[in-house]
């Protein structure tokens, strides 16, 4: 005997009523998550817009390649104070096929880094295509280059010691162009990330320590080129 096709209507209506009460609710978490950065970002003075699609395209490695990032949103331009002097920074999150898998902390050094290095904790599946070269065990992460003697050069245990500390919500740290970047949990909030940035810049004293040959105000090209994301260009 088959099911009525009453049956069948009331499955799929109840179907229908959880699917649009999860889209309600993911909707619901992306309006906080909006207001919450929003509300950062005004408080720091900082400038802040809904979406980027042209940011992540000035990373490749670290979670932009993992992720496979289409789209920031909620970002979050400015600048923070570390022992060295004052850096440009972002924050923003990362999306793919609508879905928003990480939170991306950027820290502006003022030399581009020779050698791009990556440095993932060791329980996350970090495989991706294009992977660099695996160096091997740094302190709780893995270190990835696809210069190994450079990359040896750079990673001091000072280094070691400021990834170690960044805690196990951190999935990846990385250095690429003249950027400090790591990646944190999608539900991470204004606090967590403010520890983030300052262990960042923690990092880029290490990687980049101060030279006044390249003083902020005299480096050319020290400032967010406009045609890589004119509305969000980060203050001084």
């Amino acid at each position: 005997m088959g099911i009525p096709a009453w049956i069948w209507f009331v499955i799929a209506a109840v179907a229908l009523v959880a699917g649009l009460a999860l889209l309600a609710a993911d909707r619901a978490k992306e309006g906080s998550r909006n207001r919450e950065r929003m509300r950062w970002a005004e408080l720091r003075g900082w400038q802040f817009v809904e979406e980027d699609e042209r940011l992540p395209r000035q990373w490749s490695k670290g979670a932009i390649g993992y992720f496979g990032a289409q789209l920031a949103v909620n970002v979050v331009a400015g600048s923070t104070f570390t022992s060295d002097g004052r850096r440009p920074v972002f924050i923003f999150d990362i999306e793919t096929e609508g879905q928003i898998p990480a939170v991306v902390v950027a820290v502006r050094c003022n030399r581009v880094h020779e050698v791009p290095l990556e440095m993932w904790l060791s329980s996350v599946p970090f495989q991706r295509q294009d992977m660099p070269e695996m160096l091997g065990p740094i302190g709780q992460r893995y270190a990835f280059a696809d210069d190994s003697e450079g990359a040896r050069k750079v990673i001091t245990q000072e280094l070691v010691d400021a990834a170690d500390s960044l805690g196990g919500d951190v999935g990846v740290a990385w250095l690429e162009n003249e950027w400090v970047l790591a990646s944190v949990a999608p539900n991470a909030g204004p606090s967590r990330l403010e520890r983030l940035l300052r262990d960042l810049g923690e990092i880029a004293d290490i990687v980049d320590p101060f030279d006044e040959e390249y003083d902020n105000a005299s480096t050319p090209g020290r400032h967010w080129q406009a045609e890589a994301a004119d509305d969000i260009e980060p203050q001084n």
